[in-house]
């Protein structure tokens, strides 16, 4: 397989790099580990501080409904809106979406939100997109769970489609295009990249060959780096170019150096020299980019990102 990663936009190529590692931070840039709703307290002074520091992308979530036994309500704020909103605040940092769910969205509205976006920040948009996890949200759109693989693949290809001039597609439960009119505006790179979440009820082989990229959950080494070089393998059959890999990952950043690594909700409590050593591990099993949540950091948010900058950016970014 040719080691290289195809050239979408100007997001895509400063975030994934092969065989190397990039970081970025989720939206909210904060603790509220005591409620399911954050604060969005100094969120937009984080996200300065975040594009000044280094950081490669800042990550936002759709979550349509608060569903409190979820744990977690994201950063409140209707995701395109607010990426809007920060396009105007920022110049250089990658800004993502992780991830759209799909079929609680018409595709049309998605494919023209994210080209605006992708204009507005001349090319840095990422969009992921996934089937949604929340079967408390699809009652409130009037949509059917169990049917959401099956609106996921359809909603993926309208927005291919709906990248074209003059699209053309054939019906489906979201609509039909027959040529006659266009969707604008178009994106300004080469398309929006795609980056399906898990495996949004399809198939590894689906999501090797028809995403940009993939993100999955964290897990152990061994499982993470089977997980790789299942889908890579499948990448080689699939075209012509490798893709990225990238996954979350939750971190309270302990003050001792030395702190031995205590397993957290999806991450880890740990000092930065195991954190160092934890990350070199996910570089060498093909991890492309990491995006570090602090909803549990106990310590000085500001401090922890300018730590991570000093002791962690300047071994990965350069």
């Amino acid at each position: 397989m040719p080691n290289t990663f195809e050239k979408i936009n100007q997001g895509f190529n400063k975030v994934f790099h092969p065989n190397k590692l990039t970081v970025g931070l989720v939206i909210p840039i904060e603790d509220y580990s005591n409620s399911t709703v954050p604060r969005m307290q100094n969120h937009l002074e984080r996200v300065a501080l975040a594009e000044q520091l280094g950081y490669r992308a800042v990550w936002v979530r759709d979550v349509p409904m608060h569903v409190p036994g979820f744990g977690d309500a994201g950063q409140t704020y209707d995701p395109f809106t607010y990426l809007g909103f920060l396009a105007g605040q920022t110049s250089t940092i990658a800004l993502g979406v992780s991830s759209i769910a799909l079929p609680l969205h018409h595709p049309l509205h998605v494919a023209k939100s994210a080209a605006t976006l992708d204009q507005l920040t001349q090319g840095r948009f990422i969009l992921g997109v996934a089937s949604g996890d929340r079967y408390e949200e699809y009652p409130g759109m009037n949509f059917n769970y169990e049917n959401r693989g099956e609106a996921f693949r359809e909603a993926f290809s309208y927005i291919r489609f709906a990248q074209e001039d003059f699209p053309r597609m054939g019906k489906n439960k979201f609509g039909e295009m027959n040529g006659a009119t266009d969707i604008l505006p178009k994106p300004f790179g080469s398309r929006i990249p795609l980056l399906i979440t898990g495996h949004s009820q399809q198939t590894t082989a689906w999501v090797a060959e028809h995403g940009d990229g993939w993100m999955y959950y964290p897990r152990n080494l061994y499982m993470q780096e089977h997980n790789i070089k299942e889908w890579r393998a499948l990448i080689l059959e699939a075209g012509p170019f490798d893709k990225p890999f990238l996954q979350p990952l939750y971190l309270d950043l302990h003050q001792d150096d030395d702190f031995k690594p205590v397993g957290i909700h999806l991450g880890i409590r740990t000092g930065i020299h195991y954190l160092l050593e934890y990350l070199f591990q996910l570089q060498s099993i093909g991890v492309n980019h990491l995006a570090i949540n602090l909803r549990f950091n106990t310590s000085n948010i500001e401090r922890t990102m300018e730590t991570l900058a000093e002791k962690v950016l300047s071994q990965f970014h350069k």
